[in-house]
């Protein structure tokens, strides 16, 4: 007679191809029961209308009646609860993390990514500010350009030096400027001014070797200023640091916010982490109020209000980033959200295991409620 754990033994050759597990290990087998030749089997999916519902559904049915002595099958199919769907992602995660291709990022650095929907709301200053500002606090830092077309971050720190590669390691330098390690395609062309004509494949490379071959050296953080949307760069940097977790930075207004939505949903489709929501340019025309709307959408913190102030791209134009002026309204909550940011992400060697069976306890709460 065939029992459960052979049902279940069967199951582990389904397989979710957009997960890369199978619905076994991903917790997506609510229950099986066997009542002589018929099998009972629930299968949760992450959402009702999952594009590949008709898939798995049709692979679980076949892999059950396969079996000896199983004449009937019945599937009930559900929809996974919001603690169901944090238990996958964690589990899917964790298999991105052990297949991933090495790169020269120790597993232990702080990736963040900063992120929006659209361009304009002010992400590159935020990168820029983020990592000077953290590096005034004596923590060791990279910024990483992901934004190839786009680039800016050298103008915004008044990087005038060239990536140089290693002739016995072949390995790139960043430049190192205001205490941190710059990569940008910024600095490997001839000006400013000239274009980047690349397709989507040369630019996954591009992250692909500025990933693979520049020694970043011991960071503790690594802040990658990402193009806006949710291309290319975006789906290969959840495939080559799976430990990256995203910032999403938008402005105000709701036009805004509703575009910014989009690229936290893919990150969370990616099994990224968003660690929280930075409003910039808030006040006067722009008026004030939706970082926090969408904070409270995505259900994560508002990291900070940064005010529109001249000052940030005067900064950005001279190579002087705003966290550098004290008296500055946006310099100041640039250098807050960079607390804040440390807080929310602290570096490894600070979190305690305390601090993560705290942090476990508190998702834990969270997901059952």
């Amino acid at each position: 007679m065939v029992t459960r754990d052979d049902v279940l033994k069967a199951l582990e050759g389904v397989q979710d191809p957009e997960l890369g597990g199978n619905v076994v290990e991903l917790g997506m087998i609510s229950h099986v029961r066997v009542d002589g030749s018929t099998v009972d089997v629930g299968l949760a999916l992450t959402v009702a209308e999952c594009p590949l519902r008709n898939q798995i559904e049709g692979d679980t049915l076949r892999r059950v009646r396969a079996m000896p002595g199983v004449d009937d099958v019945n599937l009930h199919t559900t929809a996974m609860t919001k603690k169901q769907r944090a238990g996958l992602m964690s589990v899917a995660r964790r298999k991105v993390r052990e297949n991933a291709e090495p790169t020269q990022v120790s597993p232990i650095t702080r990736v963040i990514a900063v992120s929006s929907g659209k361009g304009g709301v002010g992400k590159s200053s935020v990168s820029v500010n983020l990592a000077v500002a953290l590096a005034r606090e004596n923590f060791k830092v990279g910024l990483l350009d992901a934004d190839i077309w786009g680039f800016s971050t050298p103008r915004m720190l008044g990087a005038d030096d060239r990536l140089l590669a290693d002739d016995d390691t072949r390995l790139i330098h960043p430049v190192e400027v205001q205490g941190v390690k710059l990569v940008s395609t910024g600095l490997i062309i001839d000006s400013e001014e000239t274009a980047l004509m690349w397709r989507g494949l040369m630019l996954s490379k591009a992250l692909e070797q500025f990933l693979q071959q520049v020694s970043w050296g011991a960071l503790d953080y690594l802040i990658i200023d990402m193009p806006p949307g949710t291309g290319d760069i975006q789906m290969a940097l959840t495939r080559m640091l799976p430990q990256a977790e995203m910032i999403v930075v938008t402005t105000p207004q709701r036009a805004a916010q509703k575009v910014a939505i989009r690229v936290a949903d893919m990150a969370r489709r990616s099994h990224m982490p968003v660690v929280g929501v930075i409003e910039n340019m808030t006040g006067d025309i722009f008026g004030s109020g939706g970082g926090a709307e969408l904070a409270e959408e995505l259900g994560v913190p508002l990291i900070a209000s940064i005010p529109l102030d001249s000052t940030v791209v005067e900064g950005g134009d001279n190579g002087m980033p705003v966290v550098n002026h004290v008296e500055s309204a946006a310099g100041r909550a640039l250098r807050q959200a960079a607390d804040k940011l440390v807080t929310l992400v602290p570096p490894a060697e600070l979190e305690t295991c305390t601090g993560r069976i705290a942090k476990l306890l508190a998702a834990l709460d969270e997901g059952a409620a």
